[in-house]
């Protein structure tokens, strides 16, 4: 099986580097990867105590970071070594001060492990969420250093729990200590056989608790708001931007929107303010003079959303009509309840938060015209959602300090 993994992985690497040719992400996944050790040997990092943290993207990124203060806080005559599998994570965070060295992770062999963990040493490894590197764990074990996963969380159909997975399974052995956000993940665990595991919730919880805490005041955006109700639609694709802007076109109430697509290029911001029959203002080319009297505004721009939230009473959240929906919790953490797509079921809190009754989960138009006007014209119910997705998020706080303590 290990053959037909280290086949695969070299597959893949090719169809990265065909697809490279024509596609920025690709391009910057196998630049990035170039000379990757010559460029931690020059870092410094060979001659330093570093603890090793690896993420897959931007999500897992500010999953972990909560883990990675309070590890820095721990052990300050450490560095932190943080790698990256994915472009959209590097990228944004590549000159980020969170770590002392950030890179992205060589692609995983037996060669690369061992080339990697020798080099950077680390006392402490974690992998957060998923990214399971068979060559990596391997190494990490054989070498004896403690490796940790956290705010995990497995479903009774991945490859572990099959008949076929007795191999996948054997990554999981190679972990000093497995940190899951649910029961049903510690049952599942436990019935192939694997122990060293323990509930200690979700740290996105204590990152978006932390963010709100932190969240920045835009001027623009309180003029704009005005006092009015404001449905904040956040990290949106086209088929929520469908529903959206027919929603828009057809309302004769006094709601105001916020618009932050996910994709941020000139020409799918051209598309949506095009398809608008309402005054709207893109936020880059916004002034506070006029904005008052707009009903839509478009975030043309990446890093204000978690910020953004504060100033909706209901938010939407986009993903859900495609692969999954992105980030309920930034916007929970302020009090609002979401309303998403249907593809949510790979989240906790999006299914915590639709049995609460502070989520509405919609399959169409009718549905989010249903559940939006809901909120705006019964103040009762928009006050009752509101405390109840803000309380949720707070009760779930405490993730860190759980991981925190137990290593």
């Amino acid at each position: 099986m290990t053959f037909f993994y280290n086949i695969s992985l070299k597959i893949y690497y090719l169809l990265v580097l065909i697809v490279s040719l024509f596609n920025k992400k690709a391009k910057q996944w196998i630049d990035g990867r170039k000379n990757i050790f010559e460029k931690i040997k020059k870092s410094g990092a060979c001659e330093t105590k570093n603890i090793w943290f690896h993420v897959s993207s931007l999500g897992e990124y500010e999953q972990g970071l909560p883990v990675i203060e309070k590890i820095k806080l721990k052990y300050p005559n450490h560095k932190i070594v943080l790698t990256f599998f994915s472009p959209s994570g590097y990228e944004v965070k590549k000159n980020s001060k969170t770590a002392d060295y950030i890179f992205y992770l060589p692609n995983d062999s037996r060669k690369n492990a061992r080339k990697f963990i020798k080099l950077i040493n680390p006392e402490l490894s974690f992998f957060v969420k998923y990214d399971f590197w068979y060559h990596y764990l391997n190494q990490l074990k054989n070498k004896q250093i403690p490796t940790y996963i956290f705010s995990t969380i497995f479903r009774k159909k991945q490859s572990f729990f099959k008949w076929y997975g007795a191999w996948y399974r054997k990554m999981l052995h190679l972990f000093t200590h497995i940190f899951v956000q649910n029961e049903e993940s510690v049952v599942l665990l436990k019935s192939i056989g694997i122990e060293n595991v323990s509930i200690a919730g979700d740290t996105r919880f204590d990152r978006v608790i932390e963010i709100s805490k932190e969240s920045k005041n835009f001027e623009i955006i309180e003029t704009f708001k005005d006092n009015k109700f404001v449905i904040v639609a956040g990290s949106t694709w086209q088929p929520d931007e469908d529903i959206l802007i027919k929603f828009i076109n057809n309302r004769k109430e006094n709601i105001k929107f916020i618009i932050a697509p996910h994709n941020i290029k000139e020409e799918n911001i051209k598309r949506i303010s095009n398809s608008l029959k309402v005054s709207y203002k893109l936020y880059s080319k916004s002034k506070i003079e006029g904005i008052k009297d707009c009903k839509v505004l478009i975030i043309d721009n990446i890093g204000m959303l978690s910020s953004i939230y504060k100033y909706g009473e209901v938010a939407y959240i986009g993903g859900g009509f495609g692969v999954s929906i992105h980030n309920t919790l930034e916007a929970a953490t302020y009090g609002m309840p979401v309303v998403f797509g249907p593809n949510y079921h790979k989240f906790q809190e999006a299914k915590d938060l639709l049995k609460l009754k502070a989520a509405f989960c919609i399959a169409n138009y009718n549905d989010f015209e249903k559940a939006t006007l809901n909120l705006f014209s019964n103040n009762d119910l928009l006050k009752k959602t509101s405390a109840v997705a803000k309380q949720y998020v707070l009760s779930k706080r405490g993730s860190t300090d759980k991981i925190i303590d137990k290593i």
